[in-house]
Parts: C-alpha cells; structure tokens; sequence
C-alpha cells in the first residue's frame, strides 16, 4: 500500500488537536514584554515563569476544554477574517487583470522573443516568473504556460527538465526574496509588527545573486545535454512533451495598446502601495481598496463589460478559498497554544540552545525550520501564520531582528516550495511536463544546496548589519 500525504488542510486540522493536547502537556508560562521605541511589544530575556490559574479562577474542566477544540476553529477565521478579505480581493482583482489578457501578452511575448535562443530564453522565463512571483504572489497562474515552454524547449533539443526548471526555478526565486509579495511578505510582517514592505532593500539585493545561482543551474544542464543528450534526465523515448498541447490564447497572445495600458496600471499600483505603506502606514484595508481600483481601473481600460468582470472578479476571489481556509485553520494554532498559555513554554525551550549559540546560528536555524515546515504547511500565508507568532518573540530573545526573522521564513517557504512534494503548483507542473518526481529531485536537489548555503550566508549578514 503506497503512503500518500494527506492535504494541507487535513494536516493543518492534526495540528490544531497536536496544538490542543500540547496544553495538557505544557506547564504555562510567560515572559514579561514591554514596548520598544517603535512601540512593538518585546520580550524581556531571563524573564520567563511558570504560571498558574489566577487567585479565585478555577481551571476549565476537561468537557469546557474537549469543546473548546471545536470552537477555535471559527475563532481563528474571526481572527484572521482582515488576512482573509485582503486574499480574497487580490484574487478578484488579479482575475480581472488576467481576463484583460495582459498577463498572458507579456508572458507570450516573452516566449516568442527568445524562444529561439536557450541562455535568453532561460534568462527571459525565469525573470519574469520571478517578478511577477515577486509582486503579485504569481504560482498557479504559470500552469497554462507551461505546455508552450515544453514545447520550446522539444525544439531546442532540450528535455522536459529545462521548460519546468524555467518555471519552478523562476518563480521559486520570486517568493524567496520576495519584495511584496501580498501572501508572504506583507502576512508575516503583520503578525511580526513589522511595517509592511520594510527591509525592501535587502531583498532587491538579494535577488540578484539567487536570480544567477537558479539561472546558471538550469542553463548549465541544457547546455551538458545539448552537447550529450545521453545525459537528459528525461530520455527522448520517455519523452511525451508532444502530449501536452499549448493552449491557442496564449500561444498566440499579441500585445496591444490596451496590453500596455493595462500592465502600466498595475506597475503604478504597485508603486503607489509602496509608496502608501512608506510614507502614510497603509494597512490591508488600504492595500484592499487600492487592489479593487485597479481592478476598476483596468475594466475601464480594457472596455470589460461590468457582468464579464464580475464574474472573473468571483472567480479570482473563488480560486483563494483554499487559501483562506488553510489561513483560519493556521491561525486557529496559534490561539489554541494562545489559550492554554504554552506559547512562552516552546519558546523558552527552543531559546535556551539557541541563545548559546549566538545570534547568526540562530537565523540559520531559523532558515531550517522553516525550511522543515514548508513540507508540512506549503501554504505561504498558512505557514506565516503558524510560524511567525513563534519565531517573533524567539527572535527578540536570541538578539536577531524580527526582519531577519521574517527573511528567514522567506527563505524557507519560498524556496523549499519546489523541492517538497506537498506543493500542489510544483506536482501539477511535474504532471503536466511527464517528469517523474525522483528525476526532478535529481535535478533540483543541487540547487537547494547552493541555496541553502547562499541563504545562510545571507542571515548571517543580515544579523551582522542590523538588518531591520
């Protein structure tokens, strides 16, 4: 009998009755915080105590606590319900933008441009997955893209491994150092108190060495099996990429007037939502309003009729409800360990070692639980929210900035999402080319040890300048 993991969603329901028995087990305790110059709340070292019921308070009998279980989980949807709108809007107005056919134009484009040339085809691909991963939190949106760079690269002598690596490699790198990306960055900087968007310089600096480690990776294997095709992971006999036929709109998707206009909008989106969150403290209420504009905007541009955008706005929005479940549910953890006042207890326990350990290991363990959890919980937003609450006050306590703390997670989430095999974008795109798991692995594993060494590198300077 072959052992398949369970979803997401089954796994996230587990953790939140691990989170609850864990109350049975954990003694209760606290540190003391008090509010820094910014007006976060810190965590004051060598302050933590055990805790019991207050004077006159009778613990919860085991019924009040069996039922609490159940309630927790419409809690944590109450709580999280401004993450979970935010998801929702930038669906819809994503849905809208693609429906214009812009997104499609200028991915198009990109294909027809360079396909004929393996470096700039690799360089070209894997540039714009990464930004538009980046900025807009692209991953399931590549999908109908992937048979027209399978195709390509048939044409090119190169197998299979090169059209997915494109992809996979590219948009990994996009979520990994991330710039605003609305589902990972902007999530785990609310839960760390971060203002959203901070640190962005760092991570554009980032992105260029990450950016020519996955695009000297998967240039170096075309060119050895242009030269050997011996070498291919996927042979030519194994090869069924003609299976796999492109869709005709994006094929031959042609850039217009209204394309333009339509991308120059959202690029000035972008620029006036750094621009909000920088100079007047824009919030996901902000963000939202500013997301639905565009999505306004956009209808007008490219002459939509108001019954067509709706429906592709819902769509968008119906596309994320997986996400927004899995958001309640990671979000329910956190007040479960909350609510029986063991969250200080973990922390403690896993601040001890590392406080011996100084304030760079730290960041790399950090980087490697995250790493861990990605498996687990491949959600980005999911994984901020179960994650982030821990690695916060950790961080206060182990002398690493909570910044530090969030690229950490970036690090963890973004780039682990094409190597575990729990990521639903990364197994449907393996399905779609015919590449067994195993070859992918065989392929990709190098890379995520450049990676992970390049990222610890990194961490560690981000905690020597004070990256904040």
């Amino acid at each position: 009998m072959r052992f398949r993991i369970p979803h997401t969603l089954v796994l996230l329901a587990a953790m939140v009755v691990v989170a609850w028995l864990l109350t049975f087990i954990l003694p209760a305790g606290a540190y003391d915080r008090v509010p820094s110059e910014g007006g976060k709340l810190m965590v004051v070292p060598g302050t933590f105590k055990l805790i019991g019921p207050a004077p006159g308070e009778e613990p919860p009998g085991f019924l009040a606590r069996l039922t609490s279980v159940f309630l927790v989980i419409p809690r944590g949807f109450s709580a999280a319900g401004h993450i979970i709108f935010f998801v929702f809007i930038i669906g819809g107005a994503f849905s809208v933008l693609r429906k214009t056919g812009a997104i499609d134009a200028l991915l198009a484009w990109v294909l027809r441009t360079f396909g004929h040339k393996p470096a700039l085809l690799i360089a070209a691909g894997m540039l714009a997955f990464a930004a538009g991963s980046s900025t807009l939190g692209m991953a399931e949106e590549y999908l109908p893209f992937v048979p027209v760079l399978l195709a390509l690269a048939a044409g090119l002598a190169l197998d299979p491994v090169v059209g997915v690596g494109i992809v996979c490699v590219g948009y990994s790198v996009g979520y990994g150092t991330a710039a605003i990306n609305p589902f990972t960055v902007i999530i785990a900087q609310n839960v760390a108190g971060l203002e959203q968007t901070s640190g962005l310089w760092y991570r554009l600096v980032l992105t260029v060495p990450f950016f020519a480690l996955g695009y000297f990776h998967v240039l170096r294997y075309a060119r050895r099996i242009q030269k050997d095709s011996s070498l291919r992971l996927v042979l030519e006999d194994e090869d069924t990429v003609q299976l796999v036929k492109p869709e005709a709109s994006v094929t031959s998707a042609q850039f217009t007037g209204t394309h333009i206009l339509c991308l120059l909008a959202t690029l000035i989106t972008i620029g006036a939502l750094v621009w909000g969150i920088a100079k007047y403290e824009w919030y996901l209420d902000e963000m939202g309003g500013l997301f639905l504009a565009l999505a306004l905007v956009l209808v007008l541009l490219a002459r939509m009729g108001l019954d067509t955008a709706a429906k592709a706005f819902c769509e968008g929005a119906a596309e994320l409800t997986t996400t927004a479940l899995l958001i309640g549910f990671a979000r329910s953890i956190e007040l479960v360990l909350d609510d029986g006042k063991v969250i200080d207890t973990i922390i403690h326990s896993v601040a001890v070692p590392l406080e011996q350990a100084g304030p760079a290991i730290a960041a790399c363990g950090m980087f490697l639980v995250q790493s861990l959890t990605n498996l687990f919980i491949p959600s980005g937003s999911g994984q901020a929210l179960v994650t982030m609450p821990i690695m916060t006050p950790l961080a206060d306590l182990v002398g690493v900035e909570r910044q530090v703390a969030v690229l950490a997670y970036q690090f963890g989430d973004g780039f682990t999402n094409i190597l575990v095999p729990t990521n639903a974008v990364l197994m449907g795109i393996l399905a779609m080319a015919r590449v067994p798991y195993d070859r992918w692995l065989r392929f990709i594993l190098p890379f995520m040890l450049q990676v992970w060494i390049l990222g610890s590198i990194a961490l560690c300077v981000a905690v020597w300048i004070g990256y904040k």
